[in-house]
């Protein structure tokens, strides 16, 4: 249970994180509202996963997914660029993901 609520909370902060710039500074409610909801879903949903995750991991791959998520939204809905740099650190954060999930101890498997 703790990788959905996990799963959860990374998909409330990403849509949270993502409707962000159209709040156009907390100024149009619809956008507002959903960055509050989404992130106070996000952070429940972390804190039920802290019940069996150690909160450096979950957090690890919590802002980890998030920030390649959230990256790839930003590229397609916004029309953000990126970059070899860009691009070669975020496939440097998803093989540090992935590292924890698949080798580390510290992760119940």
């Amino acid at each position: 249970m703790s990788y959905l609520f996990l799963i959860i909370a990374i998909v409330a902060e990403v849509i949270a994180t993502s409707a962000l710039k159209a709040t156009e500074s907390f100024t149009r409610p619809g956008p507002s509202v959903l960055v509050v909801v989404g992130y106070a879903a996000a952070f429940f949903c972390l804190s039920l996963t802290l019940k069996t995750m150690p909160v450096g991991i979950a957090y690890a791959i919590w802002s980890g997914v998030g920030i390649v998520l959230v990256t790839a939204i930003a590229w397609l809905w916004y029309g953000q660029r990126l970059d070899l740099p860009a691009l070669i650190g975020l496939g440097l954060i998803i093989a540090g993901v992935m590292v924890i999930n698949l080798l580390s101890k510290s992760v119940a498997h």
